[in-house]
């Protein structure tokens, strides 16, 4: 099924049709040295003044593969820019004797014949069109149409370099996507390596906070939705060809974290097949429609902390209280491909834990750290009915029948939370229990019998009334109920500061058959970790 996974997305509408199959005049050759990360926004900010192109045409290397001969020249990637007299259009081309576009820009028009170079009105049109080019590569293209595109925000984005850190991401972005579903084969898996690399390095982790500022986050979430299923089609190429490699460690998670007005924010994301598995020698299940529905999802999680600082005689104390734990299996395909190649949505792994640990990074700096809720025991209500029931025999008897009945009645909770410290890191812990057994779920396995009941709790577990997850399937954990806090005790010498605290986390996902008859189960697990800051500003 695999082998055909890129032929059934380019069917069913899951890519773009931007190829073109014109061979056009080849682009004059640019030499990229090793380790080379294209600047794209660099580049095509410090292109010269049209009068002084000695062609039509001017290049940028944007990634090439390794050669099995020193003689020949690899297959690589370019970005290209081509000039008519009245506008400008730039493309992504895989470079062989003659080059294949892949990809085609919205022309940008030039404002009069005598304009001496792209101005900024220009680079934003080049931008938005970009970004809403990304975004069509999406599970739900086919509707696009009736979905308001990408809109650049204002001009206070575009001072200073962090503009062109959010461009560079958004261009590396769309060469992923247009390498995925457009390149040749021979050059598709040297180029996302190393378009891979580009995307989880330092700086294009630091310019994603502002890309997803500008898009907004139901925008953020549709082009996670899409890097996240161009991943996923990837990772299964890769297990389906004779290459060993670990998919898993190809594109690690995406997260990002902010701080603002008291409050703490990680938000991530990461497709399901990149998630490690618990039991690495686990089988892999048979169904091909299991496998499917499997898949193509992907974990979307957000963890926000409220802080505070209260200022006591002789020290600080920083209390962090819990506003919202959000865990989500999202589908990453449409519900109508779910159903044809798989089970349905609701065919997928569910959140079975959740652990946080925070730490503040300047130890000498800490006095002391308290806990509030070191053990939330499950509620258990024990409740014992009799009854006595009696019937007199036909008339003709004088006898007299009666029976006793006696039930006994246990609820428990099915999420148990818990804190715990160790030196100065406080560690949070939420725990999912089976309904029946009482057993930890990511570490341990239903027993098949139980997985064969139709009324197991973890069956319908969408929409039973008792059931322990939202309608779609996730998680939220709000202070309602786990609003108890972590407070660090910081000394006085501390005020004036800007203290750097480590969040680091794990979410462990756990398959159990919902409505299907299978002996399948699997627990995946994801760690993510980002660094805050809280200022300690001096009270007067």
């Amino acid at each position: 099924m695999y082998r055909c996974i890129f032929s059934l997305f380019k069917i069913t509408g899951y890519h773009s049709h931007h190829r073109s199959h014109h061979q056009l005049k080849r682009p004059p050759k640019i030499r990229m040295a090793r380790n080379f990360v294209p600047d794209a926004w660099g580049w095509i900010t410090t292109l010269p003044q049209f009068s002084q192109w000695r062609t039509s045409t001017m290049s940028l290397c944007i990634c090439a593969t390794s050669s099995a001969s020193a003689s020949s020249q690899p297959p690589s990637m370019s970005l290209s820019v081509v000039k008519t007299p009245s506008y400008l259009t730039f493309s992504i081309s895989a470079n062989y004797r003659e080059p294949i576009f892949l990809w085609t820009s919205k022309p940008v028009h030039l404002k009069m014949k005598a304009q001496p170079s792209l101005d900024e009105q220009d680079t934003v049109q080049l931008f938005v069109d970009v970004v809403n080019q990304v975004l069509r590569y999406g599970p739900d293209n086919n509707s696009n149409s009736s979905k308001p595109p990408f809109r650049f925000p204002g001009a206070q984005h575009l001072h200073g370099g962090s503009f062109g850190d959010a461009f560079n991401i958004a261009f590396l972005s769309l060469a992923f996507l247009v390498c995925t579903y457009e390149a040749p084969r021979d050059l598709r898996r040297g180029c996302l390596d190393s378009l891979r690399a580009q995307l989880t390095g330092p700086r294009c982790r630091g310019a994603a906070k502002t890309l997803v500022r500008m898009l907004g986050a139901n925008l953020e979430d549709q082009w996670m939705r899409t890097m996240n299923l161009a991943v996923t089609n990837w990772i299964v190429e890769l297990r389906s060809s004779s290459s060993r490699a670990m998919p898993g460690a190809l594109l690690p998670l995406f997260s990002y974290a902010l701080q603002a007005s008291g409050l703490w924010k990680v938000q991530l994301y990461c497709p399901v097949i990149a998630m490690g598995m618990e039991d690495p020698g686990a089988a892999v299940t048979q169904d091909e429609r299991l496998l499917f529905s499997l898949t193509y999802q992907q974990l979307e999680g957000v963890v926000q902390l409220a802080y505070r600082t209260v200022r006591k005689e002789k020290w600080v104390d920083v209390e962090v209280k819990v506003d919202n734990i959000r865990c989500d299996v999202d589908s990453l395909v449409s519900e109508t491909l779910m159903a044809e190649r798989g089970y349905g949505s609701e065919e997928k792994h569910f959140p079975s834990r959740v652990m946080l640990q925070i730490t503040p990074m300047q130890q000498t700096d800490i006095l002391s750290v308290s806990i509030s809720k070191s053990s939330d025991n499950p509620t258990h209500e024990y409740g014992f009915d009799k009854g006595i029931e009696a019937a007199f025999d036909p008339p003709n008897s004088f006898g007299l029948k009666a029976s006793v009945a006696e039930s006994l009645t246990l609820a428990m909770k099915p999420w148990k939370f818990e804190q715990s410290a160790h030196g100065n890191t406080a560690t949070l812990n939420w725990f999912l229990h089976d309904g029946t057994n009482g057993r930890e779920v990511c570490s341990s396995k239903p027993s098949k019998l139980s997985l064969l009941q139709p009324k197991a709790w973890f069956r319908d577990r969408y929409s039973n009334a008792y059931r322990p997850f939202t309608k779609q399937g996730g998680v939220i954990f709000a202070r309602d109920e786990y609003g108890d806090s972590v407070s660090w005790k910081v000394c006085a010498g501390a005020l004036g500061k800007t203290m750097d605290w480590d969040i680091r986390g794990w979410i462990w996902l756990t398959y159990w058959p919902n409505k299907q008859r299978t002996s399948h189960s699997e627990t995946r697990l994801v760690e993510f970790r980002e660094c805050l800051q809280l200022p300690l500003a001096k009270f007067p």
